[in-house]
């Protein structure tokens, strides 16, 4: 595979759980040292993705490669080239945070003393060093989340599956992880991360795919999904008492579309950044409008969410969720 060839390639992947069509026809590349951010609400098919590259499921049909090597007929020697760590943490309670490591090593073919040395080292790097030594039934849901990741780098694999790897941890939690994420990418890691978190995207991702009801309804980076919604927003929150006719007045000459208001704010989608908000105040002034806030907004991926699908990131889709399907 060359340097400069995607480092995961899918076209028309395609899979199915009795009537509940997951994937529907999924194409999708990959960049070299790129994390690329699968985003959509839980059921939309992006826990199923995840487990046809990692060839723990078969597809229906389409082809998938990771590092040039097919997901079903070079499966055995693709397994030694990813890691994975999904949203709940796959390491044995009863044994210390060191033990799982040194296990994961001996399983990649390790030696003893090669995995133990590993195995420190990233404990060094997760900050779990002093809790090495203790069984990891004694680990809060961040520790078990960050030994898992630690467990899928064992190996140093060059691609790494992250399947909403911050579900449920707290905010201290969830910083250290995308710390972490941004720290592998930075050493040459491809990573697909999988997550409802629009902020999580927006802070991680150099390429986001939109994915809804099994399809990928968009690509793109970050600002450029955000200028699909109509570019930046002009929000006006107007003094009690003051009117919306007159504001709407003032400013419909500045918008692309008719301003809208709700519950004392003026929102509209505005041509050009540059003296917006100059304008604005001169214009809402003339008119006699009292203003107690006027802010010059961009679109965020929450925005770009719910125009492309209806509803938000959050929300599971109407299907049954697919995840427990496949466990099925």
């Amino acid at each position: 595979m060359t340097s400069d060839a995607p480092a995961i390639t899918v076209r028309g992947l395609v899979k199915s759980f009795g009537e509940v069509k997951a994937l529907a026809g999924v194409d999708l590349d990959v960049t070299r040292g790129t994390i690329l951010g699968l985003l959509g609400p839980n059921g939309a098919g992006k826990t199923t993705f995840v487990r046809v590259l990692t060839t723990l499921l078969r597809a229906d049909g389409g082809t998938a490669s990771v590092l040039g090597l097919d997901v079903v007929e070079d499966a055995a020697e693709l397994r030694e080239q990813i890691g994975l760590a999904g949203q709940y943490a796959a390491v044995d309670e009863n044994l210390t945070g060191l033990e799982n490591l040194v296990m994961v090593g001996r399983l990649y073919g390790m030696t003893r003393r090669r995995a133990r040395v590993r195995g420190k080292e990233l404990l060094l790097s997760f900050d779990l060093e002093d809790a090495g030594k203790r069984t990891v039934k004694t680990y809060s849901g961040g520790m078990r989340r960050r030994l898992d990741l630690a467990a899928a780098l064992v190996a140093k694999p060059p691609v790494l599956f992250l399947d909403e790897p911050t579900t449920g941890l707290d905010p201290r939690s969830r910083l250290t992880m995308w710390e972490v994420i941004e720290s592998l990418v930075s050493e040459g890691t491809t990573v697909l991360l999988t997550t409802q978190y629009l902020d999580e995207a927006d802070r991680l991702a150099d390429m986001i795919a939109v994915v809804d009801h099994g399809m990928v309804i968009a690509e793109g980076t970050s600002d450029e999904l955000k200028d699909r919604v109509g570019g930046e927003r002009l929000e006006v929150r107007l003094e009690d008492g003051a009117s919306f006719d007159e504001a709407v007045r003032a400013l419909a000459p500045m918008a692309d579309d008719a301003p809208s208001c709700d519950a004392g704010l003026v929102t509209m989608n505005v041509r050009r950044r540059h003296g917006t908000i100059v304008e604005a105040v001169r214009r809402l002034s003339d008119a006699g409008v009292e203003v107690d806030d006027l802010a010059l907004r961009r679109p965020t991926l929450d925005d770009v969410f719910l125009t492309l699908t209806g509803h938000a990131a959050e929300e599971p889709v109407a299907d049954e969720d697919e995840d427990r399907k496949a466990v099925a």
